[in-house]
């Protein structure tokens, strides 16, 4: 599992992970396995939590379709849109998931993104929703811990680094699905 946190702040905006991987209940040691769980995609960085393998099905679904503009809300659905498209046309080895509310009429990816660029912080959900945040978000197992790490963190600190560290720091210390070296990564964004 995984925590990725987003915090834009003073004119910044970077992107904080841990870096376990785990397969079933094993845990891989940080020199047999290195895990980037922050990656450019396009002018954005990109990360993930849930399934690995939407890791290589998007590496394979961009090296298809190049042309990868995630500038904002609109255009991030639509990658969505082509990515669920090639999911049932492309991977046939991907379910349709049902989601945590049975009643729901929508797919699930069972995954969700965090997207970092010029535009901003974006949050996509497994139903593919889009969100813009203007401060913070957080996701993964560790998500919550992180949240409330955000929250006291955001107005105590300056350094968007710092915070968003520090927010994967308290998810790593409370979730016993996070854990390992933690990575900073920072993209140009416009400003507030």
């Amino acid at each position: 599992m995984s925590v990725v946190v987003g915090v834009r702040k003073a004119g910044r905006l970077v992107l904080a992970a841990d870096s376990l991987i785990t397969f079933g209940s094993a845990r891989m040691p940080e020199d047999n396995l290195k895990a980037e769980k922050i990656r450019p995609l396009g002018d954005s960085l990109f990360a993930s939590a849930g399934w690995g393998l939407y890791d290589d099905i998007i590496e394979d679904h961009v090296s298809q379709h190049p042309e990868v503009r995630l500038a904002d809300e609109k255009a991030i659905f639509a990658f969505f849109l082509g990515l669920w498209k090639q999911l049932h046309e492309r991977y046939s080895f991907v379910n349709d998931q049902p989601g945590d509310d049975k009643d729901s009429p929508f797919g699930d990816l069972d995954t969700t993104f965090l997207i970092a660029n010029r535009g901003g912080l974006f949050h996509v959900g497994s139903d593919m929703s889009v969100t813009r945040f203007r401060q913070y978000y957080a996701i993964g197992s560790g998500g919550d811990y992180a949240l409330g790490a955000l929250h006291v963190l955001y107005r105590q600190l300056d350094d968007p680094a710092a915070i968003a560290r520090g927010a994967v720091e308290a998810a790593v210390a409370f979730d016993t699905k996070c854990g390992g070296p933690i990575l900073v990564r920072e993209v140009e964004c416009a400003a507030s």
